[in-house]
């Protein structure tokens, strides 16, 4: 169950991380929607493994840390493109 959780901040996440680095992407609103989900698992897997968030199920932290891995991947994949 947790991984569906990640998956569905990682939908919000990548809205969330457009809406805080807008500018154009290469693959558009869908790419940077599954660099949110991609974000939000490793973002979730690096927080769970620092022992932050929760892969069972919602809280702020969880969430927080979907965001930033969305962001972080989001600035990555900016980096790599340009």
């Amino acid at each position: 169950m947790g991984f569906f959780t990640w998956i569905f901040f990682g939908l919000i996440a990548g809205a969330l991380a457009k809406f805080l680095m807008p500018g154009k992407d290469a693959g558009g609103f869908i790419v940077t929607i599954l660099i949110g989900i991609a974000g939000a698992i490793v973002g979730g897997w690096i927080g769970t493994a620092l022992g932050y968030g929760s892969v069972t199920g919602f809280n702020l932290g969880s969430f927080v840390t979907a965001i930033l891995g969305s962001v972080l991947l989001l600035f990555l994949y900016r980096l790599i493109k340009n």
